[in-house]
Parts: structure tokens; sequence; C-alpha cells
């Protein structure tokens, strides 16, 4: 077993907010890696996530964003199982994170599967006259339209969206270190986002 030192394990917890034993588990596994210990914490999260995905989740809280100069806000439900967890200032803060990239980010979705088929449509025919000028032949053609569909479906989905704050994650992605952080099932039920 490797031996694991304290500033490492402080360093893994303030940079993902885990439990102390979860981080030195994480460094121990890594050997002492701490990039590896990292992607070992977010493997873990969205395991996790997934185990936890069937149960109820019967509280939240609403978190709210209002941008500096008053014109651009943004409101989230964040929904887990317990009101332990609800009441839980840390929960609240990560639901203010996720109204706040919403309010930068405009996305029009929560999920792939809540995009409305017209909507996806609309999207096809955009991507269909960009590749339609394009000098390739029809199976490339083709390869690039679903690409590039792929590409417009993520940029309107909050949970396929690069997080603002991390762009190396997915707020999907946000959402399943804070499942493993909380130790519940967390859903973005829904979202509303004003501008003027």
């Amino acid at each position: 077993m490797t031996t694991v030192d304290t500033a490492s394990i402080k360093r893994i917890r303030e940079q993902t907010g885990m439990s102390v034993m979860a981080c030195r588990k994480a460094l121990e596994v890594a050997k002492g890696d701490e990039g590896k210990a990292l992607v070992f914490l977010q493997k873990a999260g969205v395991d996790a996530a997934a185990k936890k995905t069937g149960r109820a989740v019967g509280e939240g809280v609403i978190g709210v964003y209002r941008h500096a100069n008053h014109r651009i806000g943004a409101m989230v439900e964040m929904r887990c199982e317990t009101d332990f967890v609800a009441k839980n200032a840390a929960f609240q803060g990560f639901a203010h994170e996720i109204a706040m990239h919403i309010a930068a980010s405009a996305p029009r979705y929560v999920a792939l599967e809540d995009i409305p088929e017209d909507v996806i449509v609309e999207l096809r025919t955009v991507a269909g006259e960009e590749v339609r000028e394009l000098d390739k032949p029809a199976s490339v053609k083709e390869q690039i339209l679903a690409a590039k569909l792929e590409h417009y479906k993520k940029r309107i989905t909050l949970l396929e969206q690069p997080y603002i704050k991390n762009p190396d994650i997915t707020i999907g992605a946000h959402v399943a270190e804070a499942v493993q952080k909380f130790g519940e099932h967390i859903r973005i039920a829904r979202f509303a986002r004003l501008e003027i």
C-alpha cells in the first residue's frame, strides 16, 4: 500500500470537496499521483451517480443567480433525496453555481431527450445547409452532418455543456461529482433564464 501524505490529501480535498477518506483512497489507488487520483474520483462520481439514478428525489432547493449588470438572471430547481442535503449550505452553493452557468451559457433544455422533435428537425436543416456547400463525397457529408447535429444538440442542452468554471467537464459530470460528494441522487428538474 502506498503511503499518502496529508498535503496531497488536502490539495485533492480542496479541489473536489470530497471526504478525507475518499481522497486518501483515491491517492492510494493512484499510488500518490494527484492527477490520477482526480480522474479516479471523477469516475467514482459517475459510477455513484449511475447507482443512485432510480432513487426518488422528493426534496431540493431553488438556486438563483443574478448577474452584476442586473440584466441576466437564472433559476434552477435542484432536487435531492433528503432535506438534510437540501438544507446543506454546500448543496445550496452548488445550486447557485448551476444557476450561474445557466445565466452564462443559455441552455434551452436540461437533457438531450428533452429536445422536441421539431427542434431536432430545425437543427438538422441548419446543419444540412452548411454541409451541402462542402466539396466532399456524400458519405463524408453524412458523417459531417451527424457530427454537426450532435454538436448543436449538446450546445443547447444543459447537462452536455462544458461547465463554465471547469470546461474539462460537462455539467452532467459536475452533477455526478456532486452525487458522490453529497451521497444522494441529485437531479436538475428544470430551469428558467431571463435576459433583458
